[in-house]
């Protein structure tokens, strides 16, 4: 299993398709590793070489004890690109991976060649919220753990789309028996977002500072980081565009991957 050591910790990754293509970072959203892009690494691998790797706190990279940060894990990013001798890359995170992604190339803008923030937010007190439909929801803890994923996940993806994917539904179901949530490390990783909540930590000012190409990409029906929020960074941010798919929700890489793919696929090669 490759790992390497990084900012104190063992971080494991993989990489995937061109060895000699640009390379691709991926950074998955709270409470994931690596294996919520495995619908998109294929496509991407046939263009890209692809970094997935599993964030401080879950998979099988180091769970250290405290409080995390958007700019401990974009150091932890950093580290890796440079054990692995990778000096620039594209670099896309999603949701809290989008925090972590804008903390990247905010601190180390001379890594990030273009940067995919992905249902992602700046924090602070002006990004839409979560929606009073999937916060009832996701803070509804009554039932069997399994039940509350299950139904965490129909409200976080499009509209009819766990009763027309009933297979997507199970593997995912499937992955979180095998890979279930550890709640120390999970807290430790929801700490990253609350600590952006402030007017003074948020990313909402310092964003008109990226210089490099920005693609901004939404589900269309996405409840948990609402659409309204691209609007949003691509109002701070000076050279980006935005891209919302149709009949898609929060976990947009795993409902539309074709989609997703084809949208970065165009940014990236334009």
């Amino acid at each position: 299993m490759p790992k390497v050591h990084a900012n104190d910790i063992d971080i494991y990754y993989e990489i995937h398709g061109l060895r000699e293509g640009e390379p691709l970072v991926l950074i998955a959203g709270l409470g994931y590793d690596q294996w919520m892009w495995h619908k998109m690494i294929p496509g991407l691998a046939r263009h890209f070489q692809v970094i997935a790797f599993d964030n401080r706190g879950v998979g099988q990279t180091d769970k250290p004890a405290g409080t995390y940060t958007a700019q401990m894990l974009a150091a932890d990013t950093a580290e890796l690109l440079e054990v692995l001798d990778i000096k620039r890359a594209a670099v896309m995170g999603h949701s809290m991976g989008g925090f972590i992604a804008q903390a990247l190339v905010l601190d180390r803008p001379n890594l990030v060649s273009k940067l995919i923030l992905s249902a992602t937010n700046f924090g602070g007190p002006h990004h839409v919220p979560v929606t009073q439909e999937a916060m009832a929801v996701l803070s509804d803890v009554t039932g069997d753990p399994l039940e509350r994923f299950r139904r965490g996940l129909l409200v976080s993806c499009a509209p009819g789309f766990g009763e027309a994917h009933l297979d997507v539904i199970q593997e995912w179901i499937a992955y979180r028996v095998a890979n279930p949530i550890q709640p120390v490390p999970y807290q430790a990783q929801m700490a990253i977002g609350l600590s952006l909540l402030t007017e003074e930590n948020c990313f909402e000012h310092r964003l008109r500072n990226v210089q490099c190409p920005t693609l901004i990409v939404f589900g269309e029906y996405d409840k948990v980081v609402p659409p309204g929020n691209a609007e949003l960074l691509a109002e701070q941010i000076p050279n980006r565009i935005v891209k919302i798919l149709p009949n898609a929700g929060h976990f947009f890489p795993l409902e539309v991957p074709e989609a997703a793919n084809a949208a970065i696929v165009e940014f990236l090669k334009r």
